[in-house]
């Protein structure tokens, strides 16, 4: 390793002694000193000396570098004054290295007044699965892509019921004249449909564990656009399944969620509701405060209840042995009442005066 580390050095400071001009030492630097030049090629070897040989190789290789390096800062030196003669035919002059030199193979150094970050939807998105994952849900993700089946007949939403008119939902396919027509999903309960389903088949026929699961993902509904709705939003929905699962283990379950995200002053409230897919079925409400020095408020955050046995049964779940609750909230409702935000459509306008403040 020593031969070619002296031989390096005597062929570095010979040819540059013959550079004449800036181009030509750009080249000699390029070639040499550069990222991918003689002397990192070297470097790059002592990887491969022996161990108790590694000491003194190095000190040497270090001597070599630092030599060639100020060889070169001298001779720029040189021509950047015009040490080959000026004039046309001279190097000095605006061909030269002058202070105003720019090395363009140098790194990029790029100011800016801020550092990005991740949206304020993807960042509620994690922290919510991250408190839920605290209480031992896993995280569960489908396809938008859905057919009628998953979307409605396995929730326990039968034909003619206004949920399902084409006016309401994106369907792909013609909902008139195809049995399972398909449909971008109009809530994530499709995935849980999907989870009781892949577990049945896991155990043989039959459900053999527990299943304890949230579901956070986009959904699609034709809905105007104002203050407070959108046709594309997030929703996040939970499924428990258990032996002996109760109301008293949902509403645990939401209180425990609510004092994890907007802290221990936050309480839940359930009012008597229907949704086909649960029964009993509650709308929820929370007690969270918005903003600091403000008196807390009662937020309608969605929906949830009790499993209903038809949906087990559809999903090939024996509605006698296992029972088990579900809810779902919107994302962006959940984002606008922790950060105050007045209009949901403030979340997609990419306004980075706006995106800056969350």
């Amino acid at each position: 390793m020593l031969p070619i580390i002296e031989s390096l050095q005597s062929e570095a400071l010979v040819t540059l002694g013959g550079v004449g001009d800036a181009a030509a030492l750009e080249a000699w630097r390029i070639a040499y000193l550069g990222s991918n030049g003689k002397v990192k090629a070297i470097l790059a070897g002592l990887k491969d000396v022996p161990k108790d040989q590694k000491p003194a190789i190095g000190a040497r290789l270090n001597e070599a570098k630092v030599a060639i390096e100020l060889a070169f800062e001298a001779r720029k030196a040189e021509l950047s004054v015009g040490g080959g003669g000026g004039g046309a035919g001279g190097v000095g002059g605006a061909t030269g290295f002058g202070k105003d030199f720019i090395d363009v193979t140098e790194p990029g150094m790029i100011e800016t007044r801020s550092m990005g970050r991740r949206h304020v939807i993807s960042r509620v998105r994690d922290e919510l699965c991250e408190v839920f994952a605290r209480m031992g849900f896993d995280v569960a993700e489908s396809k938008e892509l859905e057919d009628d089946e998953h979307n409605f007949i396995k929730l326990n939403i039968p034909d003619g019921h206004p949920a399902r008119d084409p006016n309401d939902n994106f369907y792909v396919d013609d909902a008139r004249t195809l049995a399972k027509p398909r449909m971008l999903r109009s809530q994530t309960s499709t995935v849980q449909v999907r989870v009781m389903e892949e577990a049945v088949r896991e155990g043989g026929g039959r459900l053999q564990k527990p299943i304890r699961i949230v579901a956070p993902g986009r959904v699609y509904r034709p809905d105007a656009v104002d203050a407070t709705h959108s046709f594309m939003f997030h929703q996040i929905e939970g499924l428990s399944i258990d032996k002996g699962v109760t109301m008293a283990d949902l509403k645990t379950t939401l209180l425990q969620f609510a004092r994890g995200y907007f802290g221990e002053g936050a309480n839940v409230r359930l009012r008597p509701s229907f949704f086909p897919f649960t029964e009993p079925s509650a709308e929820l409400d929370m007690l969270i405060t918005l903003r600091e020095g403000q008196p807390p408020r009662w937020i309608e955050m969605g929906g949830c209840g009790m499993v209903d046995p038809a949906v087990f049964s559809a999903c090939g779940i024996d509605p006698e042995e296992w029972t088990g609750f579900a809810f779902g909230f919107g994302i962006e409702r959940l984002a606008m009442g922790k950060y105050a935000i007045p209009d949901i459509r403030l979340l997609y306008q990419n306004d980075l005066r706006f995106l800056a403040e969350i």
